[in-house]
């Protein structure tokens, strides 16, 4: 049986993989685990939450966000709860801000 460590290490491997054939496409800037995973709290009802900030010069428009959000969700096997950075509310940012782990 996977722990909660080996889960998080094991998820953080794959979202790495990713981040690589990905970034350029969609301008990435920074991307992070946090939330269940990060916090060993996850289910396997748990959906995998991502904060994500793309380059200042690209404007990523509702379709490729979506196109985005499913490929994640597709590669990672669950359901990715894709949260812009620049988009998130102080009181609950500061949480998010908190436990994030960049990749």
């Amino acid at each position: 049986m996977v722990n909660s460590t080996e889960k998080l290490t094991n998820l953080q491997a794959k979202i790495r993989e990713i981040k690589k054939e990905i970034e350029d496409k969609y301008q990435i800037e920074e991307l992070g685990l946090f939330g269940s995973y990060v916090r060993g709290e996850e289910t396997e009802d748990s959906d995998i939450d991502i904060l994500i900030k793309f380059h200042s010069h690209h404007n990523l428009g509702l379709f490729k966000y979506c196109e985005l959000q499913n490929l994640l969700s597709e590669k990672l096997g669950k359901k990715v709860d894709l949260v812009m950075k620049d988009s998130i509310k102080t009181h609950i940012g500061k949480y998010i801000l908190d436990e994030v782990i960049y990749l």
